[in-house]
């Protein structure tokens, strides 16, 4: 899966990858003004000391109710226990959650996470303050473990004027409804009387400024503004070995097979996780940027606290400043403002057991007709033999059954990227009950891994399999018509305790089979699979 860190041009390079309010002087008195009533908060409450991060599963000790928020409200008795509420669709949502339970139990407040899928209304009533941390999947949709919560309590406003909250809202604005779950929420908690304890942070493709800006609020929270910052994780050193054209002929963007290994130690992953890359620019690129400003891109410039690097080779990983932000500036002027770029996650295609790290790229066009940001610099920019900054994350939500259930696995493009792992992994423990569903434009030209899908057609290891190849023919053939038309053995998959996977494009492949599981399923059954972790979806 491309992850809805999707990829983008140069022209969006140059205006940078940031969407979180700027903190003019207002925002400053008020930080101030917050700061001022925290602390009179703080003087009341328990001498600070490390507590604990529990989960839902933990028993809660009986408390009083309500608690004063960092605006200054009178602190009156409350229940101790602060929640932070997250709802993740490939992981990273939880991860901030847990940072975010890690940094409040620093700061001494007994925290503890709770899935949004095990909330219930009346937690949220007895609830004093809570934090959520929620991600956006699809066009705005809740994450899949947030379905029931959205389906059952958001309909309409409940009573929650007792509530204090925050909410972190994670999102892309690559997509058309930025942050559409996290917005949905906050309208609801709104509605329903809740009361904010600052604005909603909303973070762009994992930008660190917002990140920031909330572990701001929670060292305001937590009344200890000498909280550590959050360390992201630290890209590996990765060789690009392999790069090869999987779609020759085909009227669409061409598509490749990509192989890394790493240059040190070992990696390991499971099928469904994502390799994110840290992209750079073309050398061509830096090289005229350089040019246009009269700097020396060889002169060596401080980066971080340790790490001194060329100027060309630090502003091949950031965003190109724009010429009035560079004005008067030398190499190390410059190098002082640098925004590094943005990471790209793509789904791994392969198991450690393969011996590299394999993804299926498309090459990407934006605006202008410029290469995507991270699609260009795998599939054109970068040479065989090049490093690539790369690292593995994991994302539990499309982790294969661990049982030997049945899987119907639903993809068309690079949506196939996972599913060709997911099969790797099924068939190396003797699991053949899979079912393919895979689209894409002319047999001839875009069957992406033919060979390996044939052989294990071949040799039984796909039990059934079904393409839709949408132009080889006057009428437009999709994999949700395939879906109708075997809706009787859908169903009878379903009933011997199939699971649903569904990796591909958000826009086509994702409404389309979702409205086709709905008619031969029917919309109940199909909440009850999502519900019950059988219907599971990585589209982008």
């Amino acid at each position: 899966m491309n992850q809805p860190t999707s990829s983008v041009g140069n022209a969006q390079l140059q205006r940078g990858t940031f969407c979180t309010r700027q903190l003019y002087p207002w925002h400053w008195i008020i930080s101030a003004l917050d700061l001022f009533g925290l602390l009179r908060f703080r003087r009341h409450a328990a001498p600070r000391r490390p507590v604990a991060v529990t989960d839902m599963a933990a028993s809660e000790s009986p408390a009083t109710r309500d608690a004063g928020d960092i605006r200054g409200i009178e602190a009156r008795p409350a229940d101790a226990m602060l929640r932070v509420v997250y709802a993740s669709q490939t992981g990273f949502a939880e991860q901030l959650a847990r940072q975010t339970a890690q940094s409040l139990q620093l700061a001494g407040l007994p925290t503890r996470m709770i899935g949004i899928g095990d909330l219930a209304l009346d937690d949220l009533r007895q609830a004093g303050r809570v934090l959520f941390v929620v991600s956006t999947t699809g066009d705005g949709e809740p994450p899949d473990m947030a379905q029931m919560f959205s389906r059952k309590l958001m309909q309409q406003p409940a009573s929650l004027a007792g509530l204090h909250y925050g909410l972190l809202a994670l999102g892309d604005s690559d997509y058309e409804d930025f942050c559409g779950f996290g917005r949905q929420l906050q309208r609801w908690l709104q509605a329903s009387g809740a009361q904010a304890l600052f604005d909603p942070v909303e973070v762009d493709s994992e930008d660190d400024a917002s990140l920031r800006h909330w572990q701001h609020h929670l060292a305001m929270l937590g009344g200890a503004p000498d909280l550590p910052d959050w360390q992201a994780p630290k890209y590996q050193r990765w060789q690009l070995v392999e790069r090869r054209l999987l779609n020759p002929g085909s009227v669409g963007e061409p598509c490749f097979h990509l192989a890394m290994k790493p240059l040190e130690g070992r990696a390991d992953w499971q099928a469904g996780d994502l390799a994110e890359i840290g992209p750079c620019h073309a050398a061509e690129a830096v090289a005229a940027w350089l040019a246009a400003r009269g700097l020396d891109g060889r002169v060596v410039v401080p980066f971080g606290h340790r790490e001194r690097l060329p100027l060309a080779t630090l502003l091949a990983r950031c965003r190109l400043p724009e010429p009035g932000e560079v004005d008067g500036l030398d190499e190390e002027g410059v190098a002082a403002i640098l925004q590094q770029l943005p990471h790209r996650a793509y789904s791994i295609a392969s198991l450690p057991r393969d011996g590299t790290l394999q993804l299926v790229v498309r090459r990407m066009r934006a605006r202008g007709g410029y290469p995507g940001l991270g699609s260009g610099w795998l599939t054109e920019h970068a040479p065989i033999g090049a490093e690539i900054a790369l690292r593995v994350r994991s994302n539990v939500n499309f982790h294969a059954p661990r049982d030997a259930r049945p899987l119907v696995l639903i993809g068309n493009g690079t949506g196939l990227a996972a599913l060709r792992a997911l099969l790797k992994q099924r068939i190396a423990v003797g699991r053949t009950r899979n079912w393919l569903l895979f689209g894409e434009r002319h047999r001839a030209h875009d069957f992406l891994h033919r060979e390996d899908i044939e052989r294990w057609i071949g040799e039984g290891a796909i039990e059934r399999a079904d393409f839709a190849w949408s132009r080889d023919q006057g009428e437009r053939i999709h994999v949700q018509q395939r879906l109708r038309e075997a809706g009787d053995e859908l169903r009878r998959w379903v009933d011997e305790g199939a699971a649903i996977y569904v990796c591909g494009s958000l826009d086509g492949l994702a409404p389309g089979v979702d409205a086709a599981l709905c008619d031969v399923l029917g919309a109940g059954q199909v909440a009850q699979l999502r519900e019950q972790g059988r219907y599971r979806r990585d589209v982008y």
